[in-house]
Protein backbone atom coordinates (compact mmCIF):
# COMPACT_ATOMS: atom_id res chain seq x y z
CA UNK A 1 0.00 0.00 0.00
CA UNK A 2 1.32 3.44 -0.88
CA UNK A 3 1.94 6.17 1.66
CA UNK A 4 -0.46 9.09 1.80
CA UNK A 5 0.66 12.19 -0.07
CA UNK A 6 1.47 15.05 2.31
CA UNK A 7 -0.51 18.26 1.80
CA UNK A 8 1.24 20.91 -0.28
CA UNK A 9 3.22 23.51 1.59
CA UNK A 10 1.21 26.71 1.88
CA UNK A 11 2.73 29.82 0.37
CA UNK A 12 3.67 32.63 2.66
CA UNK A 13 2.02 35.89 1.79
CA UNK A 14 3.82 39.09 2.66
CA UNK A 15 4.56 42.42 1.01
CA UNK A 16 7.52 40.99 -0.88
CA UNK A 17 5.24 38.38 -2.48
CA UNK A 18 2.67 41.07 -3.24
CA UNK A 19 5.21 43.26 -5.04
CA UNK A 20 6.58 40.22 -6.85
CA UNK A 21 3.05 39.40 -8.06
CA UNK A 22 2.57 42.98 -9.25
CA UNK A 23 5.88 42.73 -11.11
CA UNK A 24 4.75 39.53 -12.84
CA UNK A 25 1.47 41.21 -13.81
CA UNK A 26 3.32 44.18 -15.32
CA UNK A 27 5.65 41.82 -17.21
CA UNK A 28 2.61 39.98 -18.58
CA UNK A 29 1.00 43.24 -19.67
CA UNK A 30 4.15 44.36 -21.52
CA UNK A 31 4.58 40.91 -23.11
CA UNK A 32 1.01 41.05 -24.42
CA UNK A 33 1.56 44.58 -25.70
CA UNK A 34 4.77 43.55 -27.47
CA UNK A 35 3.70 40.18 -28.91
CA UNK A 36 -0.08 40.32 -29.39
CA UNK A 37 -1.54 42.52 -32.15
CA UNK A 38 -5.08 41.64 -31.03
CA UNK A 39 -4.30 42.88 -27.53
CA UNK A 40 -2.97 46.17 -28.92
CA UNK A 41 -6.13 46.59 -31.02
CA UNK A 42 -8.37 45.87 -28.04
CA UNK A 43 -6.39 48.27 -25.86
CA UNK A 44 -6.72 50.99 -28.51
CA UNK A 45 -10.48 50.37 -28.55
CA UNK A 46 -10.56 50.84 -24.76
CA UNK A 47 -8.38 53.97 -24.85
CA UNK A 48 -10.61 55.59 -27.50
CA UNK A 49 -13.96 54.75 -25.89
CA UNK A 50 -13.15 55.34 -22.20
CA UNK A 51 -13.23 59.17 -22.51
CA UNK A 52 -16.65 58.92 -24.16
CA UNK A 53 -17.92 56.81 -21.26
CA UNK A 54 -16.65 59.50 -18.89
CA UNK A 55 -18.09 62.57 -20.64
CA UNK A 56 -21.47 61.17 -21.64
CA UNK A 57 -24.35 62.46 -19.50
CA UNK A 58 -25.15 59.20 -17.74
CA UNK A 59 -25.07 58.38 -14.04
CA UNK A 60 -21.92 57.13 -12.32
CA UNK A 61 -23.06 53.51 -12.24
CA UNK A 62 -23.69 53.53 -15.99
CA UNK A 63 -20.27 55.07 -16.57
CA UNK A 64 -18.66 52.39 -14.42
CA UNK A 65 -20.53 49.60 -16.23
CA UNK A 66 -19.53 51.01 -19.62
CA UNK A 67 -15.86 51.16 -18.60
CA UNK A 68 -16.01 47.70 -17.03
CA UNK A 69 -17.47 46.27 -20.25
CA UNK A 70 -14.46 47.71 -22.12
CA UNK A 71 -11.94 46.28 -19.65
CA UNK A 72 -13.65 42.90 -19.84
CA UNK A 73 -12.59 42.73 -23.50
CA UNK A 74 -8.94 43.30 -22.52
CA UNK A 75 -9.18 40.72 -19.73
CA UNK A 76 -10.68 38.13 -22.08
CA UNK A 77 -7.98 38.87 -24.67
CA UNK A 78 -5.21 38.40 -22.10
CA UNK A 79 -6.65 35.04 -21.04
CA UNK A 80 -7.14 34.00 -24.67
CA UNK A 81 -3.52 34.91 -25.46
CA UNK A 82 -2.30 32.97 -22.42
CA UNK A 83 -4.21 29.89 -23.59
CA UNK A 84 -2.86 30.19 -27.12
CA UNK A 85 0.75 30.71 -26.02
CA UNK A 86 0.56 27.79 -23.61
CA UNK A 87 -0.84 25.46 -26.26
CA UNK A 88 1.73 26.59 -28.82
CA UNK A 89 4.52 26.13 -26.26
CA UNK A 90 3.44 22.54 -25.61
CA UNK A 91 3.27 21.61 -29.29
CA UNK A 92 2.73 23.25 -32.66
CA UNK A 93 1.28 20.11 -34.24
CA UNK A 94 -2.42 20.14 -35.15
CA UNK A 95 -4.48 18.59 -32.37
CA UNK A 96 -8.29 18.75 -32.14
CA UNK A 97 -8.38 19.50 -28.39
CA UNK A 98 -5.81 22.28 -28.78
CA UNK A 99 -7.91 23.82 -31.56
CA UNK A 100 -11.01 23.55 -29.40
CA UNK A 101 -9.29 25.30 -26.48
CA UNK A 102 -8.04 28.09 -28.74
CA UNK A 103 -11.48 28.50 -30.32
CA UNK A 104 -13.08 28.72 -26.88
CA UNK A 105 -10.63 31.47 -25.90
CA UNK A 106 -11.54 33.35 -29.07
CA UNK A 107 -15.21 32.84 -28.29
CA UNK A 108 -14.67 34.44 -24.86
CA UNK A 109 -13.23 37.56 -26.52
CA UNK A 110 -16.12 37.62 -29.01
CA UNK A 111 -18.69 37.37 -26.21
CA UNK A 112 -16.89 40.17 -24.33
CA UNK A 113 -17.33 42.35 -27.43
CA UNK A 114 -21.02 41.39 -27.72
CA UNK A 115 -21.42 42.23 -24.03
CA UNK A 116 -19.77 45.63 -24.53
CA UNK A 117 -21.94 46.47 -27.54
CA UNK A 118 -25.05 45.43 -25.65
CA UNK A 119 -24.17 47.39 -22.50
CA UNK A 120 -23.26 50.52 -24.43
CA UNK A 121 -26.36 50.18 -26.63
CA UNK A 122 -28.72 49.88 -23.68
CA UNK A 123 -27.15 52.78 -21.78
CA UNK A 124 -26.97 55.05 -24.83
CA UNK A 125 -30.55 54.23 -25.85
CA UNK A 126 -31.94 54.83 -22.35
CA UNK A 127 -30.12 58.19 -22.08
CA UNK A 128 -30.55 59.29 -25.69
CA UNK A 129 -32.70 62.30 -24.73
CA UNK A 130 -29.81 63.92 -22.87
CA UNK A 131 -27.11 62.69 -25.26
CA UNK A 132 -28.81 63.88 -28.46
CA UNK A 133 -29.04 67.50 -27.30
CA UNK A 134 -25.24 67.66 -26.83
CA UNK A 135 -25.78 69.94 -23.81
CA UNK A 136 -22.96 68.19 -22.00
CA UNK A 137 -20.47 69.50 -24.61
CA UNK A 138 -21.31 73.19 -24.14
CA UNK A 139 -18.66 75.35 -22.46
CA UNK A 140 -18.55 76.50 -19.74
CA UNK A 141 -20.43 73.72 -17.99
CA UNK A 142 -23.34 74.88 -15.81
CA UNK A 143 -21.57 73.92 -12.56
CA UNK A 144 -18.74 76.44 -13.14
CA UNK A 145 -19.29 80.03 -11.90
Amino acid sequence: MSEPIPPPESKRRDFRNFFQSVGYAIEGFWAALKHEPSFREDLLFVVILTPFAIILPVNAVSTAVMIFSLFLIVIAELLNSAIEWTIDDISLEKRPFAKRAKDMGSAAVFIAYINCITVWGIILFSNWGRISTLQFLKWPPPFLP
